[in-house]
């Protein structure tokens, strides 16, 4: 997957949007949907690093079984995945999809998106 690949994929969701709100890191992309963060990547990286939110047991079970995906900065409901080509891109976008649909289940009915 290529770092174009990666942003269309984020961007292709209902309502979603990207940005580069960390001055002192502007390296980091984030894409949001109603003003939630669903994935926080790194597209310039070699390889290149996504953060995605994801279902606590689920994220530790995906973590002993890929060396590609760690804990993120809450361990518990994020998780890093190195896009190294170590993963098929499938499982990649289910995560994202995972992400995503998190994020939205999350929100106030009011705030989520047509869908």
């Amino acid at each position: 997957m290529t770092p174009d690949e990666l942003r269309e994929l984020l961007l292709s969701f209902t309502a979603s949007v990207e940005g580069r709100p960390f001055t002192r890191h502007p390296e980091i992309t984030t894409f949001k949907v109603s003003g939630k963060v669903f994935a926080l990547a790194r597209l310039d990286d070699k390889p290149m690093t996504v953060m995605l939110k994801c279902d606590p047991e689920e994220a530790i079970r995906l973590r002993q079984e890929h060396d590609a995906i760690v804990g993120g900065f809450n361990k518990r409901h994020w998780n890093y995945v190195t896009i190294d080509g170590s993963l098929p891109d499938d499982l990649i976008e289910e995560l994202i999809t995972d992400s995503y649909d998190l994020v939205v289940a999350g929100l106030p009915k009011s705030k989520r998106p047509p869908g």
